[in-house]
């Protein structure tokens, strides 16, 4: 909004939009190559150690022979938007007023397809760089939905997510999330409420729900990710298109007695059988 090549000075313009004129010329710095690489160790530690804190991942970095502080691990933590996995008082930060919604799963058998969705949000880390990743899955099938892949933690980007899953495959009966505040945003939960949705929020000491859902993250990191290092983010979404139909149409899954999440939402396996 700003145009240096106006007659107007660019004191002025600052006054005029009520912007510091000093931020006009920052420029934030990259994340350095050794923070790019801590990150990745962290990711990696954080999928096979969920419960440990910033104070214990830096005692195992350090081990390692990276004499990275408590305080930058967290800081990293934080930009990679992982925190340690137990019972406490709160769960994943809702923007102040955002409506935080009840947890509508307990004893609730899942069913049938589209009778419960789950999203979230992972860190992807990339050759030169990382990313996020949102995805929506049907909790009974196992099935990823839609996905897709963003350079910030804007809620932009699971709505269009969302969006894409109504399109493709109607509607689920309950929606399930954490309390993060791209899934706490009206414009996330309004689409849900319209189409009659009920809205599900993991609260207090309920950090375990989202556990497929984590167990696809660490498909996704240690079957793809991980064996790739994609150098740009359209090689990363074309890989991830890839492994996910690679996941919903041929990989088998143990829990679903070694059917595929496609035979599972589409019923393929009971018509099989049938002929």
């Amino acid at each position: 909004m700003i145009n240096p090549r106006r007659d107007i000075t660019i004191t002025r313009q600052c006054e005029l939009l009520d912007v510091c004129r000093s931020s006009l010329y920052y420029h934030p710095l990259p994340v350095s190559p050794t923070d790019l690489a801590r990150m990745r160790r962290i990711d990696e530690l954080h999928l096979a150690h969920p419960f440990l804190g910033a104070r214990r991942l830096a005692r195992l970095l350090q081990r390692e022979g990276d004499q990275v502080g408590r305080c930058h691990v967290g800081t990293l933590m934080e930009r990679m938007g992982i925190a340690a996995i137990y019972t406490k008082k709160r769960t994943s930060m809702a923007a102040p007023g955002h409506k935080i919604y009840p947890y509508l799963l307990t004893d609730v058998v899942i069913a049938h397809p589209n009778h419960a969705w789950a999203a979230d949000i992972t860190y992807l880390p990339m050759a030169h760089g990382f990313a996020y990743l949102v995805a929506i899955l049907d909790l009974y099938s196992r099935k990823v939905l839609s996905f897709r892949v963003s350079n910030s933690l804007a809620a932009d980007f699971c709505i269009e997510t969302l969006q894409e899953a109504f399109h493709r495959f109607g509607k689920p009966e309950i929606f399930n999330t954490d309390q993060g505040s791209q899934f706490t945003d009206e414009h996330f939960t309004r689409p849900l409420l319209k189409k009659g949705v009920r809205v599900s929020m993991d609260g207090k000491g309920r950090w375990i729900d989202n556990v497929f859902i984590e167990r696809l993250w660490r498909s996704v990191k240690y079957e793809d990710l991980y064996l790739h290092a994609y150098e740009s983010m359209r090689e990363l979404k074309a890989g991830l298109a890839r492994y996910f139909g690679f996941y919903n149409t041929f990989r088998p899954h143990q829990n679903l007695d070694y059917r595929t999440p496609d035979e599972m939402y589409f019923g393929l396996d009971k018509q099989k059988r049938a002929a």
